[in-house]
């Protein structure tokens, strides 16, 4: 039975004419799943289904989507993550966010957005908090090392904001038809970005946050450990958050150039 799948032309090249040709024809392609983006259940036989494909250093894995949640594209991760996307594919965890490339053992990281005063003018920023610890990658141990895997890709420490942070450049962060859809970090083998989180659905951003993101050209990313910030409703309240995690030792942060408009 033919299946209501997008194979993009990338997918297509990855995977070549012949298997996508069987996908399409719904041969390799199952009827139910659950979507690699929201983990909720599609029919590729029901509704419009993006074939998802991770391409590690070794190995490629193929994973579906609702078409709603993420176009068919080619993702480029390291094996490591692939792993973790595999768990991920399998069931075994869920989240609010595609892999982190930092941990893809942990799923969910929590974004919020909201602006933040610096120096007298107003900068958009993002504040990423994991809902768990994160244990680097291939460790047994417990613990959380959040924050030094975020050092060594080259975020700043912060015991107070009384400047904004240096560029951290190779990363950014995209926008695209005004919402946010990822943050972005260099590929391992010097080729497109990767996404390091992904929205399952764009996220809506203030009129504000937005006009100051395409003022600065750049935004502000701030991470702390599980429980350091926490989801703050107002942005009075998020900044004083932020100040008291610098204060305690648990804030790293980089500026981030804009990706998109």
């Amino acid at each position: 039975m033919p299946r209501m799948l997008d194979v993009s032309d990338a997918v297509r090249a990855e995977i070549g004419d012949e298997e996508a040709d069987r996908l399409l024809a719904g041969e390799n392609a199952p009827g139910s799943y659950d979507c690699t983006s929201c983990r909720t259940p599609g029919d590729s036989g029901q509704e419009r289904t993006s074939t998802v494909l991770f391409v590690g250093d070794e190995t490629a894995v193929l994973a579906f989507a609702h078409a709603g949640c993420l176009p068919s594209q080619v993702v480029q991760v390291t094996d490591e993550q692939l792993r973790g996307a595999v768990r991920s594919i399998g069931g075994d965890i869920g989240g609010e966010g595609g892999p982190a490339g930092a941990a893809p053992e942990q799923a969910v990281l929590g974004v919020t957005s909201g602006l933040v005063l610096i120096e007298g003018e107003l900068h958009p920023a993002l504040v990423v908090e994991p809902t768990a610890p994160i244990v680097r990658p291939g460790s047994t141990g417990i613990g959380d090392d959040f924050l030094p895997l975020l050092i060594e890709q080259g975020f700043m420490p912060l015991t107070e904001l009384a400047s904004v942070p240096p560029v951290l450049h190779g990363w950014s962060v995209l926008l695209a038809v005004g919402q946010l859809h990822a943050v972005l970090q260099p590929a391992a083998n010097g080729g497109q970005p990767v996404a390091w989180w992904q929205a399952h659905q764009p996220l809506q951003v203030t009129d504000g946050w937005r006009a100051a993101a395409n003022k600065h050209q750049q935004v502000l990313m701030f991470a702390a450990p599980v429980g350091s910030v926490g989801r703050q409703p107002r942005e009075d309240l998020l900044r004083d958050a932020i100040d008291k995690a610098a204060a305690g030792g648990k804030l790293v942060a980089a500026a981030l150039p804009l990706a998109g408009t």
